[in-house]
């Protein structure tokens, strides 16, 4: 049963503190789904006991027995392919519009002064290790790719090859961690294990209550929104373009000198195809 299923026909026997709750779990399904009791009483600004008692009014036995069956029902449906291909249509206008918004919100979360936060550390790393789920992987190629070109020590972690690479990671090195819900067994573990060796944890998540945004103060939240039955790679990838700006800003003419010899070795092993149009021809 939906969370409008449940509250709708106890709505009338609510108290304002308890429709205040009912708002805001409505507006956001994930707080109830993944945060704390005292997460969700601050957020609707009144106590403890009264999120228990709401919760007792929609007929569970507890906040946790609450929590479980939403969490369930966002886990299975909400993130769930399968259930996406069955829901939406598939037209263009709606999903222009989801990644319009995706990529406004994005900006307004790399301000200046949070762009410059999360670069810093990638700037000034001896080694940057890149990892990802699978939903943001499109992102961590884009760091990669362009990062490599201005920096040296630059390596993406590939799942599979996880515990070889990072066996070299140290406390002056960087990771920058994309994951989104559902987040990926393999990156967060590396994470944790990663922080536990000093390396300093940069992560490109999707909000507070990610498990890699409780491993570090330097991240970023970002509104993935999805695209037919899959997750949009926009978000990602426009924060990593982002992010590689900066650090080639911030490292200056290290990262010019580095570009510039980058484009005499292409030039030197005919990377590019020399090719002009041909002319139009006279009939």
């Amino acid at each position: 049963m939906s969370l409008q299923d449940l509250i709708a026909p106890v709505s009338n026997k609510l108290t304002p503190t308890e429709r205040r709750i009912a708002g805001v779990v409505l507006e956001d399904p994930t707080l109830l789904a993944f945060g704390t009791v005292s997460d969700l009483a601050s957020r609707a600004e009144t106590s403890r006991p009264s999120i228990v008692r709401f919760a007792t009014k929609l007929g569970f036995d507890g906040y946790t027995d609450l929590q479980n069956s939403i969490r369930d029902q966002l886990t299975s449906q909400l993130a769930s392919p399968s259930h996406r291909i069955r829901q939406q249509d598939g037209s263009a206008g709606p999903i222009r519009r989801a990644i319009d918004g995706a990529v406004h919100t994005t900006f307004e979360a790399l301000g200046e002064d949070r762009l410059r936060a999360l670069a810093e550390p990638i700037a000034n790393a001896r080694n940057v290790w890149i990892l990802s789920g699978e939903t943001s992987m499109a992102g961590a190629h884009a760091l990669h790719s362009g990062l490599s070109m201005a920096r040296p020590g630059v390596l993406l972690v590939a799942e599979h090859s996880t515990g070889r690479d990072l066996s070299s990671a140290a406390a002056e090195d960087v990771a920058v961690v994309f994951d989104f819900s559902r987040y990926r067994r393999n990156s967060i573990m590396a994470a944790r294990a990663l922080l536990e060796a000093g390396v300093q944890i940069v992560a490109i998540t999707d909000g507070p209550l990610s498990p890699l945004a409780s491993l570090t103060q330097t991240w970023c939240e970002l509104r993935i929104p999805p695209v037919g039955p899959f997750d949009s790679s926009v978000p990602a990838v426009l924060t990593a373009e982002l992010l590689v700006a900066q650090v080639v800003n911030i490292l200056g003419d290290s990262a010019r000198e580095r570009i510039d010899r980058l484009e005499a070795l292409w030039q030197a092993t005919g990377v590019f195809l020399e090719y002009s149009p041909r002319p139009s021809r006279e009939h």
